[in-house]
């Protein structure tokens, strides 16, 4: 558009430059070198136009003619280039295709019609790593590392080479450099989070963290779940180095980011019982207990009841129950502390709402068992207790900390599985088993009339369904260990 003015502006203004010599055609006298020249100022005017024209002209020519050489030797070099990055393309194909001969021979191709090493240094790299050669793999994603265009890549290729291999201390050196380079990479900041982790590096992993938050990549229940597991360890961390103050802040702070975290409550409920504030400990307890009860509490709770015999167990199970009444949890547990105080009644009571009519669920082990125990210890019923064990057999297993990306079955809850290295991958739940066609048909009676003697329930059990524990949500979340027995081991989490 603005081009067009222009030319329009120039054509205005030499139709009113040929107008007014037209109106004023005067007269232009030349003597010069023994010419004399007579002539009007429009052909003058005319004369010089067309000697500009042509001196333009000779000019661009000589201009065209100096430079043809540069031209055609760009010409070449673009040419090469295209045939290069087609070289390029068919190379990545071939890559990706696992064509190893097809690969490498595109890479030379490429290396020739390009002249440019780094441009090609990528591919070279993954043509020696599909033909198994490491060693060449790392000395080209090395050569990378001296342009800053390409330095990235060779870190990452360097960094992944390390990880395939297990060096790990190269692994975590190539990971912090690749987020210098990159900081607001996911892939950066998850491989060098895993790196540290595996470290044990809590301090490292918690400035990643927070580095993430900050750049976007991990935000809401997510961050706020690593940064109560990193609070944890480093709790561990700082009281095993005897700084309790610190212990119990991070302590609490994981506590607080991550309610459902139980290693984190059961830390700082035990803590504050060490410090000798038991009134805050149980108030830890019960609010987490009211939450989602889960075995683990027990033992902490005890001790910040100060319940040492028996009866006193009792007593503070009752209390601690009362926060979550109708969660199968809370009857386990004062159901387990009553069997070891020896109050049967107290016992069948809070074992009876976990048993149903119905036939086509089973109760779990630690129930058979409990069942078990409570008919052999109150009427001495050893075939009935046979019967529970039984069924406790065949019953649905305790729950145990299961790792949910490879299955492994841990005693102890830890960030990161043992087995496949996933970090918060153990949650606590009943491992999954196949379920027999059948299993011991129990009497009803069992807990209708506890009194009877052996084989006052045989009728009944030829007409009555055999009683099958409640399952649901609630109740793996927060089940008794495999011995049952909380009051007197605990379990660890």
């Amino acid at each position: 558009m603005i081009r067009a003015l222009i030319l329009l502006l120039i054509f205005i203004a030499a139709a009113v430059g040929a107008v007014l010599l037209a109106d004023n055609p005067g007269a232009v006298v030349l003597d010069w070198g023994g010419y004399h020249i007579e002539t009007s100022a429009a052909v003058l005017a005319g004369v010089a136009i067309l000697a500009a024209v042509v001196l333009t002209v000779v000019l661009w020519g000589l201009v065209a003619l100096f430079r043809a050489p540069k031209r055609l030797a760009r010409a070449g070099r673009e040419r090469s280039r295209r045939k290069g990055y087609e070289a390029l393309t068919r190379g990545m194909v071939a890559v990706a295709a696992g064509d190893t001969s097809g690969a490498r021979k595109q890479v030379r191709k490429a290396e020739v019609l390009l002249q440019e090493r780094s441009l090609t240094l990528l591919l070279s790299a993954q043509a020696a790593q599909l033909a198994g050669d490491e060693d060449e793999a790392a000395r080209h994603f090395t050569a990378m590392l001296d342009t800053p265009d390409t330095e990235f890549l060779g870190v990452r290729g360097l960094l992944s080479q390390a990880i395939k291999a297990g060096d790990w201390d190269r692994a975590l050196e190539l990971a912090e450099r690749a987020r210098r380079l990159r900081p607001d990479s996911d892939w950066v900041n998850t491989s060098l989070f895993d790196l540290q982790v595996r470290a044990a590096q809590w301090g490292a992993a918690e400035e990643t963290v927070a580095g993430a938050v900050k750049h976007g990549l991990l935000e809401g229940p997510d961050s706020l779940r690593r940064q109560a597991i990193l609070n944890h360890e480093l709790s561990l961390e700082a009281g095993g180095q005897g700084q309790v103050a610190e212990a119990i802040r991070r302590a609490r702070k994981a506590s607080e980011q991550a309610p459902d975290l139980v290693p984190a409550v059961v830390r700082h409920a035990r803590l504050l019982v060490d410090e000798g504030k038991l009134r805050k400990a149980t108030t830890v307890l019960e609010e987490a207990w009211a939450r989602r009860p889960h075995v683990a509490f027990l033992d902490v709770y005890w001790d910040a009841r100060d319940a040492k015999d028996a009866l006193q167990k009792v007593r503070a199970a009752q209390r601690l129950a009362k926060t979550n009444a109708d969660h199968p949890e809370s009857h386990l547990a004062v159901a387990r502390t009553a069997l070891d105080a020896q109050l049967w009644g107290e016992a069948r009571k809070h074992l009876a709402p976990l048993v149903t009519p119905s036939a086509t669920d089973e109760p779990a082990a630690r129930v058979c068992r409990m069942m078990a125990e409570l008919e052999e210890a109150e009427h001495g019923n050893t075939e009935l207790a046979r019967a529970w064990l039984m069924r406790a057999s065949m019953a649905e297993p305790d729950p145990a900390w299961i790792c949910d990306s490879c299955g492994a079955v841990v005693a102890e809850w830890t960030p990161s599985c043992g087995k496949c290295r996933d970090f918060d991958s153990l949650t606590w739940r009943a491992p999954p088993v196949v379920r027999p066609l059948g299993a011991a048909d129990l009497p009803r009676a069992a807990l209708a009339a506890p009194g009877k003697p052996d084989g006052a329930s045989d009728q009944a059990a030829d007409s009555e369904a055999p009683p099958v524990i409640e399952h649901g949500e609630d109740a793996a979340e927060g089940p008794l260990t495999a011995d049952t027995r909380p009051a007197k081991e605990g379990a660890s989490a």
